[in-house]
C-alpha cells in the first residue's frame, strides 16, 4: 500500500476536535485562505531579499562582501528553518497552530524591520558607501543586535511557515475520492500563488524600492500582516486538521537502534512476514517492503512461543519501520534535486551580473531595465503556462496515461530535470556571443538573457511542484509537513554546492597561473560561459541519475518493475491496493 492512501485514511478533526464532516471541511473553500496567506507571504519575504544587500550596504555600512554574506545566511537559514516548523507541526502543535503561531514571530520581525528603517537612531550616519573613503561608520552593538534580532526573527517565522502552508492546504484533499482527485490541482494553485507573489515583489515593491527608497519598502510590510492572519484564523471553522502523532524522530531512532544492535542476524526474506501486531495490509503491499532489510529484521515477528515483552529500541512496529523505509527511500529523490537549484543560484547571482554588463536599454532607450528585475520574467510568463499546463496539459495526458494528474510526480520532476540543462545551454551561449561582441565594442541587449530565465521557469514548474507533491503523497502518517519542509532544504544544498562549485573551479582553473574561470571582478575576461557549460553537463548527468532513483524507488513490493506499474497504475486511478 502506498503512502498517499494511508495519508487519506488518517483522521482528522475541526477546529474543536471533532470529526471533519465530508460536506461542511476541507476542499477548496478552506485551502483558498491557505492560498492567500501563501502569496503574501512570499511576496514580503521576496521583497526583503531581494532589497536586503542594498540596505545591508548602503544604510548599515557593512563592506559589500560580509553584505553579501548576510544575504546568503539570511536565505539559507529560512530553508533550513522549515525542518524545524515540519517537526513542531507534526510532533506537537499540528499544522494550524504552527502556522498561527510562526505567523506572529515573522510579524513581530517585520515591524522591528520596519522600526529601525523609520528611526535614524537605531541606524549609523548616513554615509555614501561609493566613496570607498573608508568614513562610513559601520553599525555595530545595539544598532547591529537590532537588525540581526529582527532579521532571524523574519527568518524563523517564515521558515517554520513554509512547509506547514502547503501540508495545511493539502490537508483539506485528503477526505474521500473527489478530494483526492483534486490534490494534484491544489499543488498546482499553490505555485500559481507562490509566483503571483514573486512577480509583485519583484516589479512593483522593487520600483518601490528604486523611487522612494528601503524606508517605504519595509513600511509597506507590517500593515496587511493582520488582516492575512485574521484570514487564517476565519477560516478554521472550514479546516480539515490532521492531530499530532507525538515526535517523528523518536520512532525512527528506535529502527535504526534496533537494527545496529541485530545488525548479526539473518534478515527476513520475506518482509510480509513480519507484522503480527498490525494490520496485514501495511505489511503485504508496502513499496519499500523488499528494501533495506537489515531494517526488516527489527519488526516484531509472527508467532513464537516466547511471550516476553521486548524494549522497543530492539523490537519494532512495522508502521515503525515503514516510516524509517520511507524516510531513506526519498533521500536520493531529494538529492537528485540539489543540482537543479544550484542553477537555481546562478539566475539570481551570475545572470544578474551577466545582464548588468549588457545593454539594458529597451524602446529606442526610452526606458531601461533593472538586471535585479531580469527575475521577473519566468513568473510572469508560469502565471500564464500553469493554468494552462492545468486546462490543457493535464486533461490531455490523463487521456494518454490513465493517471488522474496526467503524469505521475515522479515523472514530473524528470521533465524538469531534463529540461533545467537547456537552461545553461541558453545562458553559456548567449555569455560566449556577449564576450565576443564585447571584444569589439558592442553591447548586447540585455533581453537576449531572457531565454535563460524562461526555460528555467518551465523546468521549475514541473520540478518544483512535483517534488512538493511527492513528499507530501509518499509521507508516512504524521510526516507530510516533515517531508514537504525537505524541499526547502533542497534549495539550501543548492546555493551551497554552488558556493562550494564556485570555489572549487576557480582553484582548478587557476593553477596554472590565470585567475580561474571566476576569478576576475569582470565579466570580459572571466570565462563564465564554461562554468554554465560546467553545469549544463552536470545537469544531464544529474537527470540521468535521477533516472536511476525513480526506477529503484519504483520498484514493487517483490522488487520487480511489474508489481511497481501495477502499484502506479492503482495510484493513477485513485484506488488502493488492498
Amino acid at each position: 500500500m502506498d503512502m498517499e492512501s494511508s495519508a487519506a485514511q488518517e483522521v482528522s478533526v475541526d477546529w474543536r476536535g471533532r470529526p471533519c464532516a465530508p460536506g461542511r471541511h476541507g476542499g477548496m473553500r478552506a485551502a483558498v485562505f491557505v492560498l492567500g496567506i501563501q502569496a503574501f507571504e512570499i511576496m514580503a519575504i521576496a521583497a526583503v531579499g531581494n532589497n536586503l544587500i542594498t540596505y545591508v550596504f548602503g544604510e548599515m555600512h557593512f563592506p559589500l562582501s560580509e553584505a553579501a554574506n548576510v544575504v546568503t545566511n539570511f536565505v539559507g537559514t529560512i530553508f533550513l528553518l522549515s525542518l524545524i516548523g515540519g517537526f513542531l507541526s507534526d510532533s506537537y502543535l499540528g499544522c494550524f497552530w504552527t502556522m498561527l503561531t510562526f505567523g506572529f514571530v515573522e510579524l513581530s520581525g517585520f515591524i522591528l524591520l520596519s522600526v529601525q528603517a523609520h528611526l535614524p537612531q537605531l541606524k549609523p550616519p548616513p554615509c555614501n558607501m561609493a566613496s570607498m573613503d573608508g568614513s562610513c561608520e559601520q553599525a555595530k552593538g545595539f544598532k547591529s543586535s537590532i537588525f540581526f534580532v529582527a532579521l532571524y526573527l523574519v527568518a524563523l517565522g517564515s521558515g517554520c511557515l513554509k512547509p506547514n502552508m502547503i501540508a495545511h492546504g493539502a490537508d483539506q484533499f485528503s477526505g474521500g475520492a473527489d478530494n483526492a482527485k483534486r490534490l494534484s490541482t491544489y499543488f498546482n494553485s499553490a505555485y500559481f500563488s507562490f509566483c503571483l507573489g514573486e512577480l509583485f515583489a519583484l516589479t512593483a515593491l522593487s520600483g518601490c524600492r528604486r523611487t522612494t527608497g528601503w524606508t517605504s519598502v519595509s513600511a509597506s510590510l507590517p500593515p496587511p500582516w493582520p488582516p492575512w492572519l485574521v484570514g487564517l484564523v476565519s477560516g478554521a471553522a472550514f479546516y480539515r486538521n490532521k492531530p499530532p502523532q507525538g515526535s517523528i524522530f523518536t520512532p525512527i531512532a528506535r529502527v535504526f537502534v534496533a537494527a545496529f544492535s541485530k545488525r548479526k542476524q539473518i534478515c527476513p526474506s520475506n518482509p510480509a512476514d513480519a507484522g503480527v501486531y498490525e494490520p496485514a495490509r501495511l505489511a503485504g503491499n508496502f513499496r519499500h517492503g523488499n528494501k533495506f532489510r537489515r531494517a526488516s529484521g527489527t519488526q516484531r515477528s509472527k508467532g513464537g512461543s516466547n511471550t516476553k515483552p521486548e524494549s522497543p529500541w530492539r523490537l519494532c512496529t512495522v508502521a515503525e519501520v515503514q516510516q524509517a523505509k520511507t524516510l531513506l527511500a526519498v533521500t536520493p529523490i531529494f538529492a537528485c534535486t540539489i543540482v537543479f537549484n544550484t542553477v537555481l543560484a546562478q539566475l539570481q547571482t551570475f545572470s544578474v551580473q551577466q545582464g548588468s554588463a549588457m545593454d539594458t536599454a529597451i524602446f529606442g532607450g526610452s526606458f531601461r531595465i533593472p538586471p535585479a528585475s531580469l527575475q521577473a520574467i519566468p513568473y510572469a510568463m508560469l502565471l500564464v503556462l500553469v493554468p494552462a499546463y492545468e486546462l490543457l496539459l493535464v486533461p490531455f495526458m490523463k487521456r494518454l496515461t490513465g493517471t488522474r494528474s496526467g503524469i505521475t510526480p515522479l515523472q514530473r520532476i524528470g521533465v524538469g530535470l531534463c529540461t533545467v540543462a537547456f537552461s545553461m545551454v541558453a545562458a553559456a551561449t548567449v555569455e560566449r556571443r556577449r564576450r565576443d561582441l564585447a571584444a569589439s565594442g558592442t553591447q548586447m541587449s540585455v533581453l537576449w538573457v531572457a531565454p535563460q530565465f524562461l526555460v528555467f521557469g518551465v523546468s521549475e514548474m514541473f520540478t518544483a511542484v512535483g517534488l512538493i507533491e511527492f513528499f507530501y503523497k509518499q509521507a508516512c502518517a504524521g510526516m507530510q509537513s516533515f517531508l514537504t519542509a525537505l524541499t526547502y532544504c533542497s534549495y539550501a544544498f543548492g546555493f551551497y554546492l554552488s558556493s562550494v562549485l564556485v570555489t572549487t573551479v576557480n582553484r582548478v582553473t587557476a593553477k596554472h597561473g590565470g585567475a580561474g574561470w571566476l576569478g576576475d571582478n569582470d565579466l570580459n575576461k572571466d570565462r563564465l560561459d564554461l562554468f554554465y557549460w560546467m553545469l549544463a553537463v552536470l545537469s544531464v548527468i544529474n537527470f540521468f541519475c535521477s533516472l536511476l532513483c525513480a526506477k529503484w524507488y519504483n520498484s514493487g513490493v517483490d522488487g520487480s518493475d511489474d508489481a511497481a506499474s501495477a502499484q502506479i497504475a492503482a495510484e493513477g486511478n485513485g484506488k488502493e491496493i488492498s
